[in-house]
């Protein structure tokens, strides 16, 4: 027997991918699990190291900050690498991955304000006599 076309319709997906993580409790567990993990391996914490210890890319991992449930979630996770790669700067002598990553990931720069003050000054001559024809 098959099943009649209006059977099919009530049971069909309503468009896109289902959800990588079927809830907000399960995600975290997993990222607790890969802190956990990198603690024991002495391996730092990265947003991509997360992505793959979750079972997905870093793309897919950023996408869920947008997802309503997950938002927070996921800012606390990229928090919690942020935060370690801050740290790196101020306790390693190599510190140009952090940098790299900071500036790459979380929206750090090198900012230099630049305060320039010109006065530019414009005359104007008068060229042509009332009559619109040039003058001397």
């Amino acid at each position: 027997m098959s099943q009649s076309n209006k059977e099919k319709e009530g049971k069909k997906n309503k468009g896109g991918r289902p959800p990588k993580f079927e809830s907000v409790e399960q995600l975290e567990r997993m990222i607790e699990q890969y802190f956990a993990k990198c603690d024991e391996n002495k391996k730092p914490y990265t947003i991509t190291g997360l992505a793959i210890a979750l079972g997905t890319v870093r793309q897919t991992l950023l996408n869920y900050e947008e997802k309503d449930g997950f938002v927070d979630t996921i800012k606390k996770a990229k928090s919690r690498c942020e935060e370690y790669a801050e740290t790196r700067l101020f306790t390693s002598q190599q510190c140009t991955g952090a940098i790299f990553t900071l500036k790459n990931n979380y929206g750090w720069s090198d900012a230099k304000e630049i305060d320039s003050k010109h006065e530019i000054v414009v005359e104007i001559i008068d060229r042509f006599t009332p009559s619109g024809k040039p003058g001397n």
